[in-house]
């Protein structure tokens, strides 16, 4: 009798490790399809903070340009801009003036073909590899 009652111990245990593996089989796509979205909610979160960040700094700077004072230090400061009756001085410093005195010009080391040479040169290639 010991021997039936461990037979159908054994054959339970083993019903009920199939269907605890079935449970967890089932439950296995959709915990990590959970947790998949979570992160890509943390991630769509923290892309909305720093839109919302780069908001809040060109409203700032649309702000400051409302300014009339800030504009004409702009004007100023960037485009020299001067009052009428005014004299606009620009400072150069000596590098500056070397520079102006003898530009470098820079020139590119392959020489410029026309699009259509080179177009006719890969044709030409490619009929001689036959």
């Amino acid at each position: 009798m010991a021997t039936g009652a461990r037979a159908s111990l054994t054959s339970r245990a083993a019903i009920l490790a199939l269907v605890l593996a079935a449970l967890v089989m089932s439950l296995a796509f959709p915990v990590r399809q959970f947790v998949q979205q979570r992160a890509q909610l943390a991630e769509l979160e923290a892309q909305v903070a720093a839109q919302r960040a780069s908001v809040a700094t060109l409203q700032a700077q649309r702000n400051r340009w409302q300014d009339p004072a800030f504009v004409e230090a702009q004007a100023r400061a960037r485009l020299h801009f001067v009052f009428p009756g005014e004299t606009g001085y620009v400072v150069l410093s000596p590098t500056d003036v070397a520079q102006a005195r003898h530009p470098q010009l820079r020139e590119s080391a392959l020489p410029q073909t026309p699009w259509y040479d080179a177009l006719w040169r890969s044709v030409q290639t490619a009929d001689a590899g036959r």
